[in-house]
């Protein structure tokens, strides 16, 4: 099965990242976000979602940790694989 996950935009309302972090904070998400579709129960149609509010996450930690709560919150938003 193959997935295509497309992020135009990720605003992140509130959070100032450095610069020298966003990098890691991209693969983290894409990692993590990975991993939660891969393990999602699959779909059988094509999702297109032209805006997503997430739930409020917490800030704090390192970009690996911020990412994974990015990428959950996401997630978790488009029906984490509930559906």
């Amino acid at each position: 099965m193959n997935v295509e996950i497309h992020i135009d935009r990720l605003v992140l309302d509130g959070l100032d990242v450095p610069f020298a972090h966003r990098a890691a904070l991209q693969a983290a998400i894409e990692g993590e976000l990975a991993r939660l579709v891969a393990a999602s129960a699959p779909r059988s149609e094509a999702l297109a979602v032209p805006s997503v509010r997430a739930p409020e996450i917490h800030a704090g930690g390192t970009p690996a940790q911020l990412g994974n709560a990015i990428a959950g919150a996401v997630h978790k938003a488009v029906g984490g694989g509930g559906r």
